[in-house]
């Protein structure tokens, strides 16, 4: 195989175990050599050899949201690079369930962990066994307890309500606040909403933001109908995730009212079904794929190489995809 790439039999090695930093060209081409080659790592004579399974545990709140099974396929790609595998495993939410996965479900196969919690709290994960190597995913902020990959959803928050103000939208909306328990979700991209508002000089109304009980189509529907009844109707609107926006548009097509005619809408995550909607959906795009190769690179030099050093935080980058949703005025 090193001979097919035309490197070293090291560096074959440090690609398939994530065992050092290796440049992105030659990388690639460890990765052609090894799908030509059609090479599998023996996971038994690894863990004889190495005390590792190349096993790792993926855990998300609700994998049927679009985002969480795209992200999946990314962790899983990356994954297999360095010649991993991953178990997957979908948590509800449930504390229990999360600080279960966070101490690595008591299987000594299962080599680290990353997870996107919900409801564990910051004591909770204190308490789990430090012994298993754990990287974390999403908006929750547990101190840096371990290493920690999410975008600045504030300030991605604050990109696309400033995209609806450029557009000339004055009364904006937003859909995602949560309460009375917000999770950081909401409160982050409510933040970044808010800021945006008052940097233009613009009212922050609460009546503009109605709670929803999660983030599916129906909660986002059932908000939007409510933005619907007010006096004066919103010209435009954030919805926290694009499932929320998916689902606010049908309450806006249900009223006879047309996207972006009358109400503007944008969302958040870039989840396939966005660019197919009709009209298509401006939204956040999250670089899942780099989200996947810093939260798995991050988990490898924890396991490989004994990385005991205080958690880090990672943010790789987003961007704001606009389409015809919010189209200008």
């Amino acid at each position: 195989m090193a001979v097919a790439a035309g490197v070293s039999v090291k560096t074959v090695s440090n690609v398939v175990n994530g065992t050092a930093r290796v440049a992105d060209e030659t990388r690639r081409r460890v990765q052609q050599a090894i799908d030509a080659l059609g090479y599998h790592p023996n996971m038994m004579a690894r863990r004889l050899r190495t005390g590792r399974s190349g096993v790792l545990a993926l855990a998300f709140p609700e994998m049927p949201n679009p985002y969480f099974a795209e992200l999946a396929v990314e962790v899983i790609a990356a994954a297999r690079r360095h010649g991993c595998t991953v178990l997957m495993d979908d948590t509800a939410g449930d504390a229990a369930a999360e600080l279960r996965i966070a101490s690595g479900l008591g299987d000594p196969m299962i080599d680290g962990v990353i997870l996107s919690p919900l409801s564990l709290d910051q004591n909770e994960l204190a308490s789990r066994d430090r012994s298993v190597p754990l990287v974390l995913l999403g908006e929750a902020d547990y101190g840096l307890v371990c290493d920690h990959v999410h975008i600045d959803n504030v300030a991605a928050a604050r990109d696309v309500t400033r995209h609806l103000i450029d557009g000339g939208y004055r009364r904006i909306g937003a859909i995602g606040w949560q309460d009375p328990s917000p999770r950081a979700t909401a409160q982050q991209r409510l933040l970044g909403y808010t800021e945006a508002l008052r940097d233009a000089g613009l009212l922050v109304d609460q009546a503009l933001f109605p709670p929803v009980r999660s983030y599916r189509r129906p909660d986002g529907a059932e908000a939007m109908r409510r933005l619907l009844k007010l006096p004066q109707l919103p010209d435009a609107v954030f919805c926290f995730n694009d499932m929320m926006a998916l689902g606010a548009m049908r309450a806006i097509y249900d009223a006879g009212l047309r996207v972006p005619d009358d109400i503007a809408l944008v969302g958040f995550d870039d989840v396939e079904e966005a660019e197919y909607a009709i009209p298509s959906l401006t939204t956040i795009a999250p670089d899942k794929t780099k989200i996947a190769e810093e939260a798995v690179g991050a988990l490898l030099r924890r396991i490989n190489d004994g990385y005991e050093e205080a958690g880090r935080l990672i943010q790789p980058g987003y961007r704001l995809v606009v389409r015809e949703s919010s189209r200008r005025r």
